[in-house]
């Protein structure tokens, strides 16, 4: 019965974040508030970080579904003390004939690893697709290690040695241990 309310049967996206302090249940909350109003997530990531639950989550649905979404997140927000934003979007597009590649570093913590990796990155024209950090203690002596891991997709146009060649002189310079793996398709 209530797919009479959808006034289109094209499916629609938005992207919702939510911040608010990590407690038990809390990512169940989302997902069950999204499936209440016959939507549904089809990408999410979702961390703790410092003392904060992190959510970011790709949600589709009919257009009345979305719009009840949007229109009851303030409540909701309210309700489990939440920092909610939304922000309609279109399904991804895939970059023609690109080549993911898998980067990851592991070093000591010192700043600005990931301007420097990201800055290269940039300049090559190669698409950051998902990045993620952390840092935890290295054996023995509990000293910060600093771990990024960076999936990336290259078009065509950058060619591979060049693009190994750069990020390993970046590797040296900051004293990273490095490696690259290209992805199957």
């Amino acid at each position: 019965m209530a797919t009479m309310l959808y006034t289109s049967g094209m499916k629609h996206h938005v992207v919702l974040t939510a911040v608010g302090s990590d407690r038990i249940g809390l990512a169940g909350d989302i997902s069950a508030h999204v499936l209440e109003c016959e939507c549904n997530i089809e990408e999410s990531k979702m961390a703790v970080l410092g003392g904060e639950f992190a959510v970011i989550l790709l949600v589709s649905g009919k257009e009345a579904a979305v719009s009840r979404l949007e229109r009851g997140i303030e409540e909701f927000a309210g309700a489990h003390a939440l920092s909610v934003t939304t922000k309609h979007t279109e399904p991804r597009r895939s970059p023609p004939k690109s080549r993911p590649y898998l980067i990851e570093t592991v070093s000591l913590d010192t700043p600005g690893i990931v301007k420097s990796v990201t800055g290269l990155l940039r300049s090559l024209g190669v698409n950051i697709e998902d990045l993620e950090t952390e840092t935890t203690g290295a054996p023995w002596t509990g000293a910060p290690m600093f771990h990024m891991r960076v999936r990336v997709t290259a078009p065509p146009s950058v060619h591979v040695a060049t693009f190994r060649e750069k990020l390993e002189k970046l590797a040296f310079e900051h004293d990273l241990d490095l490696t690259i793996t290209p992805l199957g398709a």
